[in-house]
């Protein structure tokens, strides 16, 4: 059998065999068997051409995806197969771009992790889920984690829901409520005090007063459709209590307000 064509079409070329059968293939492809019009070949080189231009193609669409930010082996994987790469072939292209420093988990994560520190708001606990999505092995992220310091980042944060909440809530409330927001975003109960113990927070009985009143009045207007008398005041004492208002005070506020 012979090639009797030899055209481009974009990001493929297309090979004629003997003016009937047609098969696309690679640049990569042309170039790795010298490939020219009217060259004879036989069925054992056909079945190698056709074998490694689905190689280099699934290769190609890798590199692609890769061009524009890094990705983990995971992911790569999981993209040749949705670009319907036959899975015969992934493995192969897989250690081609690891061997060529495409692919590299380590300098991923790595980067990963450096990225968030500068520009992220995540603690070591979600990171190391993120990561094992992404694929990265256990040992590697146990590895990093380690000597991983994220207390700037934990700090900066507690900073940030301190200006949104100083205003919103009494002393107890807001210690705890920047608390629980640091460790949803990840990080340890040990770091997440730490970073509200160094957050220059003071008492504001004048501010307290006015919030306590405040939701004393919402409070109020909402139990005493259901309640009245003592039953009232144990439950509007109990809404206020998980608010975060000192018992004290919601009893001084009590007997001023009824």
């Amino acid at each position: 059998m012979k090639i009797t064509k030899i055209e481009k079409k974009k990001h493929l070329y297309l090979l004629e065999i003997d003016h009937t059968d047609q098969l696309y293939v690679t640049e990569d492809t042309i170039v790795h068997f010298m490939l020219t019009k009217q060259m004879e070949l036989d069925q054992p080189t056909l079945d190698k051409i056709k074998d490694f231009a689905q190689f280099s193609h699934g290769k190609n669409r890798a590199i692609y995806y890769l061009s524009f930010k890094q990705r983990s082996k995971k992911e790569i994987q999981d993209y040749l197969k949705k670009q319907g790469i036959e899975a015969r072939y992934i493995p192969r292209i897989i250690t081609v771009l690891e061997k060529e420093n495409w692919i590299n988990d380590l300098r991923y994560a790595k980067n990963y992790l450096s990225q968030n520190l500068h520009n992220g708001n995540k603690g070591p606990y979600i990171l190391s889920q993120k990561l094992k999505e992404k694929g990265i092995d256990t040992d590697i992220i146990t590895s990093l984690l380690k000597d991983y310091d994220s207390s700037q980042l934990s700090q900066q944060l507690a900073e940030k829901s301190l200006r949104k909440y100083q205003d919103k809530l009494p002393y107890k409330a807001l210690k705890d409520k920047i608390i629980q927001q640091l460790l949803a975003k990840g990080f340890s109960l040990s770091e997440s005090k730490a970073a509200v113990q160094n957050l220059e927070i003071q008492e504001d009985d004048e501010l307290e007063e006015e919030l306590i009143y405040k939701d004393l009045d919402k409070v109020y207007r909402k139990l005493s459709r259901r309640y009245d008398g003592y039953d009232l005041q144990q439950h509007i004492l109990q809404n206020l209590s998980r608010k975060g208002y000192d018992f004290s005070k919601i009893k001084q506020a009590l007997k001023e307000y009824l």
